[in-house]
């Protein structure tokens, strides 16, 4: 099978610095429904896009919807994988990633549900799973663009730190304190939330030909002075980014609020220069 690739410069890591959340939301949906038209007006093949869950994404995922009922973009011929799921937890649970994704984004787009991949947190055995859903991914060619989110320790998924960054799809543990986070979806009990899920690995995103990276709040501004200025660390997963030839992260003012003044200046006049 051809596998499209546009052809681009090398890029150093993006920052993509907007007032507020709403306006990062809406450049992240305008910018992947950008990056599936350019791909659609030159090739047949279909555009492979990585889905992330969780509040974050949820501004994303509506103009998305809107710019899909508008006829300004199609998800007919688009794949979608999503990066993880919950072990153990039943598909119809209001809180599992399949209930979400149908909920925000799938039953109001058109994206044929053969295209939709979603990682089955029930299965009889779990790492075969995760070793097909590898397979799957590269069968559809590799991922156009990634779309995630970072945890406030600066986990991409669920690769918690000290994850390997060269990790791929696998049953992970979940650490106390995202379970703590999570469980505001739980009655804000985190005995409720499940102690492992399926995730996709940091070498899955980061295969990716472009990755971008939602993070907004000051809850954030922690994970992102860690990105971006920190080493390139276990420690901190979505710190691979910094080895990524096309890597953004659309933030916004209030969780950029730790980074160095010369580090924000930088990224803000890269993006004046080039017009992003």
């Amino acid at each position: 099978m051809a596998i499209f690739v546009e052809r681009k410069k090398i890029n150093d890591m993006k920052l993509i610095i907007r007032d507020n959340s709403a306006a990062g939301s809406l450049w992240a949906a305008h910018h992947i429904a950008d990056a599936i038209n350019r791909k659609a007006a030159k090739s047949n093949e279909p555009f492979v896009l990585g889905l992330c869950t969780g509040s974050t994404p949820i501004e994303t995922y509506k103009e998305l919807i809107r710019m899909v009922k508008a006829g300004e973009v199609s998800f007919k011929n688009v794949i979608s994988f999503n990066m993880d799921e919950y072990v153990g937890l039943p598909e119809s649970h209001p809180e599992s990633y399949h209930s979400f994704m149908h909920k925000y984004l799938f039953d109001q787009i058109d994206e044929p549900a053969q295209n939709i991949h979603i990682l089955n947190g029930n299965a009889a055995d779990p790492a075969a799973e995760c070793e097909a859903y590898e397979k799957a991914i590269e069968a559809a060619g590799g991922f156009d663009l990634f779309l995630g989110g970072i945890g406030e320790d600066g986990h991409i998924a669920f690769n918690e730190p000290f994850s390997p960054l060269t990790s791929r799809t696998r049953v992970v543990t979940l650490t106390e304190d995202t379970r703590i986070v999570n469980s505001r979806f739980f009655d804000n009990d985190p005995n409720k939330v499940p102690k492992q899920a399926m995730s996709v690995g940091v070498a899955t995103v980061t295969s990716s030909r472009e990755v971008v990276i939602l993070a907004f709040g000051p809850k954030k501004a922690r994970a992102i002075k860690d990105a971006v200025e920190g080493p390139y660390s276990h420690m901190c997963t979505v710190s691979a980014l910094q080895n990524h030839q096309n890597g953004i992260i659309v933030c916004d003012e209030a969780s950029c609020g730790e980074l160095k003044l010369n580090s924000y200046r930088y990224f803000k006049a890269v993006e004046a220069a080039e017009n992003i």
